[in-house]
């Protein structure tokens, strides 16, 4: 999950610093002035990095800095360290439950908007679907492998996946991938091509996967080459 994973770049950092505290590296054989001083902008480039890659969103910097100062200093904390990673832990999961919440509000007004477009089929499910090419008949079952190219983006235009950027079809089961993709590529026939505009439950939910935000509706343009039924040898 990527709280845990931000967590494991908080704690990173904090080995960085108790690696620091006290050191006195202009004393040390060798080591300029000049050099330290590259050395304590490269450290705080790098801890700088790990904060933005957690994606802690604006931060209090005045409580940043000085946290940093009385590591390094080896001045009593306001907090103990298993108290910050709970901390930490907490706001990790408001934030993404908040983005969650804004997201899926998103996708839903675009469905619904989506819904009355001509061509576009709403299921139970809510998964919405639009055949842009017809294919040959030959249509797969869950279990089957298909081989498809495909181009996926968020509401917003936003392209976060393509076979085509990588200039090569992907193979797989269907039913290993995400359910809005099961129920969905089973509309299309060999072939023929879909577009998929497929609801945050049917896809990653309240996870955040990469470039996609937790709660994202996603949209998908496939074209299915071909299926291999899962009784072929």
């Amino acid at each position: 999950m990527k709280t845990f994973k931000s967590i494991t770049i908080i704690a990173l950092a904090l080995v960085v610093l108790a690696s620091c505290s006290g050191s006195k590296s202009a004393q040390i054989p060798g080591i300029t002035k000049e050099f330290s001083d590259s050395v304590s902008y490269a450290v705080g480039a790098s801890l700088g990095s790990m904060v933005m890659q957690a994606e802690f969103g604006e931060l209090n910097m005045k409580e940043l800095h000085k946290a940093i100062d009385d590591v390094i200093a080896g001045d009593s904390l306001k907090i103990n360290m298993a108290y910050a990673n709970d901390i930490i832990t907490k706001y990790l999961v408001k934030k993404q439950e908040a983005a969650s919440i804004e997201n899926t509000e998103k996708g839903l007004k675009f469905l619904e908007e989506n819904k009355t477009k001509e061509g576009v089929i709403t299921l139970e499910s809510g998964l919405q679907y639009k055949i842009l090419a017809e294919g040959n008949g030959v249509t797969p079952a869950a279990e089957d492998t298909v081989e498809v190219h495909y181009k996926g983006t968020l509401i917003d235009g936003t392209e976060f996946d393509s076979s085509h950027t990588r200039g090569e079809s992907a193979t797989l089961v269907l039913n290993q991938f995400i359910p809005g993709w099961v129920e969905g590529v089973q509309k299309v026939s060999e072939g023929g091509k879909i577009e998929l505009y497929i609801p945050a439950e049917l896809a990653y939910g309240s996870q955040k996967m990469g470039t996609i935000e937790p709660g994202s509706t996603l949209i998908f343009e496939v074209e299915l080459i071909k299926v291999k039924k899962a009784n072929q040898k």
